[in-house]
Protein backbone atom coordinates (compact mmCIF):
# COMPACT_ATOMS: atom_id res chain seq x y z
CA UNK A 1 0.00 0.00 0.00
CA UNK A 2 2.91 2.38 0.66
CA UNK A 3 4.10 2.16 -2.94
CA UNK A 4 0.62 2.68 -4.38
CA UNK A 5 0.02 5.62 -2.06
CA UNK A 6 3.29 7.27 -3.10
CA UNK A 7 2.67 6.75 -6.81
CA UNK A 8 -0.91 8.03 -6.52
CA UNK A 9 0.18 11.14 -4.58
CA UNK A 10 2.95 11.89 -7.08
CA UNK A 11 0.61 11.49 -10.04
CA UNK A 12 -2.02 13.64 -8.34
CA UNK A 13 0.47 16.42 -7.73
CA UNK A 14 1.79 16.25 -11.26
CA UNK A 15 -1.78 16.54 -12.53
CA UNK A 16 -3.02 19.11 -10.02
CA UNK A 17 -0.12 20.56 -8.01
CA UNK A 18 -1.16 22.19 -4.78
CA UNK A 19 0.62 25.40 -5.73
CA UNK A 20 -1.07 27.65 -3.19
CA UNK A 21 -0.35 26.25 0.26
CA UNK A 22 -0.91 29.55 2.03
CA UNK A 23 -4.13 28.30 3.59
CA UNK A 24 -2.28 25.33 5.10
CA UNK A 25 0.59 27.46 6.40
CA UNK A 26 -1.90 29.96 7.79
CA UNK A 27 -3.59 27.20 9.77
CA UNK A 28 -0.23 25.92 11.00
CA UNK A 29 0.86 29.44 11.96
CA UNK A 30 -2.29 29.92 14.06
CA UNK A 31 -1.77 26.48 15.58
CA UNK A 32 1.85 27.23 16.50
CA UNK A 33 0.92 30.72 17.70
CA UNK A 34 -1.65 29.28 20.09
CA UNK A 35 0.98 27.12 21.74
CA UNK A 36 3.41 30.03 21.87
CA UNK A 37 0.84 32.13 23.71
CA UNK A 38 0.01 29.28 26.06
CA UNK A 39 3.50 28.08 26.96
CA UNK A 40 6.15 30.62 25.93
CA UNK A 41 7.84 32.48 28.75
CA UNK A 42 11.27 32.41 27.15
CA UNK A 43 12.54 29.14 28.61
CA UNK A 44 13.72 26.02 26.81
CA UNK A 45 11.77 23.64 29.09
CA UNK A 46 8.51 25.36 28.18
CA UNK A 47 9.35 24.95 24.50
CA UNK A 48 9.90 21.24 25.06
CA UNK A 49 6.47 20.84 26.64
CA UNK A 50 4.87 22.93 23.86
CA UNK A 51 6.49 20.80 21.14
CA UNK A 52 5.42 17.53 22.76
CA UNK A 53 1.85 18.73 23.23
CA UNK A 54 1.68 20.25 19.74
CA UNK A 55 3.18 17.34 17.80
CA UNK A 56 2.57 14.03 19.52
CA UNK A 57 -1.27 14.23 19.78
CA UNK A 58 -1.50 15.10 16.07
CA UNK A 59 0.72 12.18 15.11
CA UNK A 60 -1.19 9.84 17.43
CA UNK A 61 -4.53 11.02 16.02
CA UNK A 62 -3.29 10.38 12.48
CA UNK A 63 -2.30 6.85 13.45
CA UNK A 64 -5.66 6.17 15.12
CA UNK A 65 -7.59 7.44 12.08
CA UNK A 66 -5.40 5.39 9.75
CA UNK A 67 -5.77 2.22 11.84
CA UNK A 68 -9.54 2.65 12.07
CA UNK A 69 -9.79 3.28 8.33
CA UNK A 70 -7.66 0.24 7.58
CA UNK A 71 -9.89 -1.98 9.70
CA UNK A 72 -13.04 -0.61 8.10
CA UNK A 73 -11.80 -0.73 4.50
CA UNK A 74 -8.21 -0.70 3.18
CA UNK A 75 -9.31 1.66 0.41
CA UNK A 76 -10.11 4.30 3.03
CA UNK A 77 -6.65 3.90 4.53
CA UNK A 78 -5.15 4.21 1.07
CA UNK A 79 -7.05 7.45 0.40
CA UNK A 80 -6.00 8.82 3.79
CA UNK A 81 -2.35 8.10 2.94
CA UNK A 82 -2.65 9.77 -0.46
CA UNK A 83 -4.27 12.87 1.05
CA UNK A 84 -1.56 13.17 3.71
CA UNK A 85 1.22 12.76 1.15
CA UNK A 86 -0.42 15.24 -1.22
CA UNK A 87 -0.40 17.86 1.54
CA UNK A 88 3.09 17.13 2.85
CA UNK A 89 5.27 15.93 -0.03
CA UNK A 90 5.22 18.93 -2.40
CA UNK A 91 7.33 17.58 -5.29
CA UNK A 92 6.36 20.64 -7.34
CA UNK A 93 5.91 22.99 -4.41
CA UNK A 94 8.94 25.10 -5.25
CA UNK A 95 9.90 23.78 -8.65
CA UNK A 96 8.43 26.80 -10.44
CA UNK A 97 11.18 28.99 -8.96
CA UNK A 98 13.84 26.63 -10.29
CA UNK A 99 12.10 26.44 -13.67
CA UNK A 100 11.86 30.25 -13.94
CA UNK A 101 15.54 30.69 -13.03
CA UNK A 102 16.56 27.97 -15.47
CA UNK A 103 14.58 29.52 -18.33
CA UNK A 104 15.88 33.02 -17.58
CA UNK A 105 19.52 31.90 -17.49
CA UNK A 106 19.11 30.07 -20.79
CA UNK A 107 18.03 33.42 -22.27
CA UNK A 108 20.88 35.26 -20.48
CA UNK A 109 18.25 37.27 -18.60
CA UNK A 110 20.21 37.62 -15.36
CA UNK A 111 17.85 40.25 -13.94
CA UNK A 112 14.85 37.94 -14.19
CA UNK A 113 16.85 35.04 -12.75
CA UNK A 114 17.88 37.22 -9.78
CA UNK A 115 14.26 38.25 -9.25
CA UNK A 116 13.07 34.63 -9.17
CA UNK A 117 15.90 33.60 -6.84
CA UNK A 118 15.14 36.51 -4.49
CA UNK A 119 11.51 35.40 -4.31
CA UNK A 120 12.60 31.82 -3.63
CA UNK A 121 15.08 32.65 -0.88
CA UNK A 122 13.11 35.62 0.48
CA UNK A 123 16.18 37.85 0.35
CA UNK A 124 17.79 40.30 -2.06
CA UNK A 125 20.02 38.56 -4.61
CA UNK A 126 20.74 41.57 -6.84
CA UNK A 127 24.49 41.41 -6.13
CA UNK A 128 24.91 37.97 -7.71
CA UNK A 129 26.33 37.24 -11.13
CA UNK A 130 25.08 34.39 -13.33
CA UNK A 131 27.29 31.79 -11.69
CA UNK A 132 26.22 32.89 -8.21
CA UNK A 133 22.54 32.73 -9.14
CA UNK A 134 22.99 29.26 -10.59
CA UNK A 135 24.93 28.07 -7.56
CA UNK A 136 22.29 29.22 -5.06
CA UNK A 137 19.47 27.88 -7.26
CA UNK A 138 21.12 24.45 -7.28
CA UNK A 139 21.53 24.56 -3.51
CA UNK A 140 17.89 25.50 -3.01
CA UNK A 141 16.81 22.73 -5.40
CA UNK A 142 18.82 20.11 -3.52
CA UNK A 143 17.42 21.28 -0.18
CA UNK A 144 13.85 21.39 -1.47
CA UNK A 145 14.08 17.93 -3.04
CA UNK A 146 15.23 16.60 0.32
CA UNK A 147 12.86 18.49 2.62
CA UNK A 148 9.74 18.22 0.47
CA UNK A 149 10.23 14.87 -1.26
CA UNK A 150 12.84 12.40 -0.06
CA UNK A 151 12.65 13.26 3.65
CA UNK A 152 8.88 12.83 3.54
CA UNK A 153 9.17 9.53 1.63
CA UNK A 154 11.70 8.21 4.13
CA UNK A 155 9.47 8.82 7.15
CA UNK A 156 6.39 7.60 5.28
CA UNK A 157 8.08 4.26 4.66
CA UNK A 158 9.56 4.03 8.14
CA UNK A 159 6.44 4.78 10.23
CA UNK A 160 2.89 3.41 9.86
CA UNK A 161 0.41 5.20 7.63
CA UNK A 162 0.74 8.97 7.32
CA UNK A 163 2.31 9.42 10.77
CA UNK A 164 5.84 9.80 9.35
CA UNK A 165 5.15 12.62 6.87
CA UNK A 166 3.02 14.49 9.43
CA UNK A 167 5.68 14.15 12.13
CA UNK A 168 8.45 15.27 9.78
CA UNK A 169 6.70 18.27 8.21
CA UNK A 170 5.07 19.52 11.42
CA UNK A 171 8.44 19.28 13.20
CA UNK A 172 10.07 21.20 10.34
CA UNK A 173 7.43 23.93 10.51
CA UNK A 174 7.80 24.39 14.27
CA UNK A 175 11.59 24.44 13.96
CA UNK A 176 11.42 27.17 11.30
CA UNK A 177 8.92 29.22 13.27
CA UNK A 178 10.36 28.91 16.76
CA UNK A 179 14.10 28.33 16.51
CA UNK A 180 14.44 30.37 13.30
CA UNK A 181 13.12 33.52 14.98
CA UNK A 182 15.31 36.56 15.57
CA UNK A 183 13.71 36.96 19.00
CA UNK A 184 16.03 35.65 21.70
CA UNK A 185 13.06 34.69 23.86
CA UNK A 186 11.47 32.67 21.07
CA UNK A 187 14.86 31.23 20.13
CA UNK A 188 15.24 29.74 23.64
CA UNK A 189 11.67 28.53 23.46
CA UNK A 190 12.45 26.80 20.17
CA UNK A 191 15.60 24.97 21.27
CA UNK A 192 13.82 21.65 21.72
CA UNK A 193 11.95 22.05 18.42
CA UNK A 194 15.28 22.60 16.68
CA UNK A 195 16.86 19.58 18.32
CA UNK A 196 13.87 17.37 17.58
CA UNK A 197 13.83 18.22 13.90
CA UNK A 198 17.63 17.92 13.68
CA UNK A 199 17.32 14.38 15.03
CA UNK A 200 14.63 13.50 12.49
CA UNK A 201 16.57 15.10 9.64
CA UNK A 202 19.87 13.47 10.61
CA UNK A 203 18.56 10.10 9.50
CA UNK A 204 16.51 11.18 6.50
CA UNK A 205 19.32 13.34 5.10
CA UNK A 206 21.49 10.24 4.79
CA UNK A 207 18.70 8.51 2.90
CA UNK A 208 18.65 11.42 0.44
CA UNK A 209 22.44 11.63 0.17
CA UNK A 210 22.68 7.89 -0.50
CA UNK A 211 20.07 8.17 -3.26
CA UNK A 212 22.00 11.00 -4.93
CA UNK A 213 25.24 9.04 -4.71
CA UNK A 214 23.78 5.86 -6.23
CA UNK A 215 22.17 7.59 -9.23
CA UNK A 216 24.96 10.14 -9.77
CA UNK A 217 28.76 10.10 -9.65
CA UNK A 218 29.04 7.67 -6.73
CA UNK A 219 32.74 8.08 -5.98
CA UNK A 220 32.69 11.89 -5.94
CA UNK A 221 29.40 12.03 -4.03
CA UNK A 222 30.68 9.77 -1.26
CA UNK A 223 34.03 11.60 -1.11
CA UNK A 224 32.33 15.01 -0.78
CA UNK A 225 29.88 13.63 1.75
CA UNK A 226 32.68 12.26 3.93
CA UNK A 227 35.03 15.24 3.70
CA UNK A 228 32.76 18.29 3.37
CA UNK A 229 29.39 17.69 5.07
CA UNK A 230 30.66 18.45 8.58
CA UNK A 231 31.88 21.90 7.53
CA UNK A 232 28.36 23.13 6.68
CA UNK A 233 26.53 24.92 9.55
CA UNK A 234 23.57 22.53 9.31
CA UNK A 235 25.11 19.06 9.23
CA UNK A 236 22.02 17.41 7.72
CA UNK A 237 21.85 19.92 4.87
CA UNK A 238 25.62 19.69 4.48
CA UNK A 239 25.19 15.95 3.92
CA UNK A 240 22.56 16.53 1.22
CA UNK A 241 24.37 19.41 -0.48
CA UNK A 242 27.82 17.81 -0.51
CA UNK A 243 26.52 14.49 -1.85
CA UNK A 244 24.34 16.21 -4.45
CA UNK A 245 27.16 18.49 -5.59
CA UNK A 246 29.54 15.55 -5.91
CA UNK A 247 26.90 13.51 -7.75
CA UNK A 248 26.49 16.08 -10.54
CA UNK A 249 30.09 17.35 -10.53
CA UNK A 250 29.56 20.98 -9.53
CA UNK A 251 31.10 23.35 -7.02
CA UNK A 252 28.62 24.78 -4.51
CA UNK A 253 28.96 26.64 -1.23
CA UNK A 254 31.92 29.07 -1.15
CA UNK A 255 31.80 32.75 -0.09
CA UNK A 256 29.05 34.83 -1.67
CA UNK A 257 27.37 38.23 -1.25
CA UNK A 258 23.60 38.14 -0.63
CA UNK A 259 21.55 41.17 0.32
CA UNK A 260 24.69 43.28 0.45
CA UNK A 261 26.17 41.01 3.14
CA UNK A 262 29.17 38.75 2.49
CA UNK A 263 28.57 35.15 3.57
CA UNK A 264 31.65 33.08 4.34
CA UNK A 265 30.60 29.57 3.35
CA UNK A 266 32.74 26.44 3.03
CA UNK A 267 33.18 24.85 -0.41
CA UNK A 268 31.06 21.86 -1.37
CA UNK A 269 31.36 19.48 -4.27
CA UNK A 270 33.99 18.93 -6.95
CA UNK A 271 34.23 19.83 -10.61
CA UNK A 272 33.22 22.89 -12.58
CA UNK A 273 31.63 26.20 -11.53
CA UNK A 274 27.84 26.11 -11.59
CA UNK A 275 26.22 26.71 -14.99
CA UNK A 276 22.93 26.04 -16.77
CA UNK A 277 24.05 22.53 -17.72
CA UNK A 278 24.25 21.59 -14.05
CA UNK A 279 20.63 22.68 -13.62
CA UNK A 280 19.66 20.10 -16.24
CA UNK A 281 21.76 17.56 -14.34
CA UNK A 282 19.98 18.47 -11.10
CA UNK A 283 16.57 17.73 -12.62
CA UNK A 284 17.78 14.37 -13.90
CA UNK A 285 19.38 13.52 -10.53
CA UNK A 286 16.15 14.15 -8.60
CA UNK A 287 14.02 12.11 -11.00
CA UNK A 288 16.46 9.20 -11.10
CA UNK A 289 16.65 9.13 -7.31
CA UNK A 290 12.87 9.12 -7.05
CA UNK A 291 12.47 6.33 -9.62
CA UNK A 292 15.17 4.28 -7.89
CA UNK A 293 13.40 4.35 -4.52
CA UNK A 294 10.03 3.58 -6.10
CA UNK A 295 11.58 0.55 -7.82
CA UNK A 296 13.11 -0.59 -4.54
CA UNK A 297 9.72 -0.33 -2.85
CA UNK A 298 8.24 -2.33 -5.72
CA UNK A 299 10.83 -5.07 -5.27
CA UNK A 300 10.14 -5.19 -1.53
CA UNK A 301 6.40 -5.41 -2.17
CA UNK A 302 6.89 -8.22 -4.72
CA UNK A 303 9.19 -10.10 -2.34
CA UNK A 304 6.60 -9.78 0.42
CA UNK A 305 3.82 -11.01 -1.87
CA UNK A 306 5.90 -13.98 -2.97
CA UNK A 307 6.83 -15.10 0.54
Amino acid sequence: MSLLSLVAALLLEQWRPLADRRFLYSLLARYAGWFEGLFNAGEAQQGKVAWLVAVLPVVLAAWIVYAAANRANPVLAFLFNVAALYLTMGFRQRSHFFTDIHAALKKDDIAKAREALSAWRQENCDDLDGEGVTRLALEEALISSHRYVFGVIFWFVLLPGPTGPILYRLSMFLDDRWSGSTSRELERFGQFAHGAFAALDWLSSRFTAAAFAVVGDFENAVYCWRTQAASWPDRALGTVLSSGAGAIGVRLGMPIVVGGKPLDRPPLGLGDPADVGHMDSMVGLAWRALVMWLLLLLLVALAGAAS
